[in-house]
């Protein structure tokens, strides 16, 4: 998933087809990202990219709305529109002018990560010593960071369960006050991942 190809001619679809025409166009394989909006935190995986636009495979109807961050996942942001969503996938044109070499560099030399999105909601967190209630603040592919007024230990393990969250088998790695950061024992998938968390902050997105 790290490999980055360049490719001129790869189809990308834009409002001005002059402006197509003239932006010289590559090809960013399999690059998974974020798209922020007013809505929530959505999971997307970037393709096809030029100057003046990108196109991004979709796990879901998007939002309502037009505007958009896309976050990359070395954490770098661009403002972006969207012009047009058919067949599970969307094209963006960029708000402002960028350096297309740049990203395509950005999206190969990051510091592996992988995406974590801000969410909000309660969860059930269980020991053996009972249950506790905490409060899931962002979630990631492997793992999450919640808020939990009971005192848990460093490599505890723990199953998280909570509305649209499976029960998820964890363990603590760090502690720092009332918050808490676990790795799941079973990771989502991408395509998992990206439909647990449209579901729950907008679920409307599969009627």
């Amino acid at each position: 998933m790290d490999q980055v190809a360049l490719k001129a001619g790869a189809e990308f679809e834009m409002v001005d087809p002059a402006e197509q025409r003239s932006a010289r166009r590559f090809s960013l394989l399999i690059r998974p990202a974020k798209l922020v909006s007013a809505q929530g935190e959505f999971v997307c995986v970037l393709r096809d990219v030029s100057r003046t636009g990108v196109c991004a495979k979709l796990f879901h109807k998007l939002p309502s709305c037009e505007e958009f961050t896309l976050e990359l996942q070395n954490g770098h942001t661009y403002e972006i529109r969207k012009v047009w969503e058919r067949d599970g996938e969307a094209g963006f044109e960029f708000v402002d002018e960028i350096d297309v070499n740049k990203l395509i560099s950005e999206a190969s030399e990051y510091q592996k990560r992988g995406l974590r999105l801000a969410m909000h909601f309660p969860v059930t967190v269980t020991t053996l010593s009972g249950a506790h209630m905490a409060f899931i603040e962002n979630v990631s592919q492997q793992g999450a960071r919640f808020e939990c007024g009971n005192k848990l230990a460093i490599d505890q393990n723990v199953r998280i369960e909570g509305e649209g969250l499976r029960e998820t088998r964890a363990k603590v790695r760090w502690r720092h006050a009332e918050n808490y950061g676990v790795v799941f024992d079973d990771t989502f998938s991408l395509s998992d991942f990206a439909q647990f968390a449209a579901k729950l902050q907008c679920p409307v997105l599969f009627d």
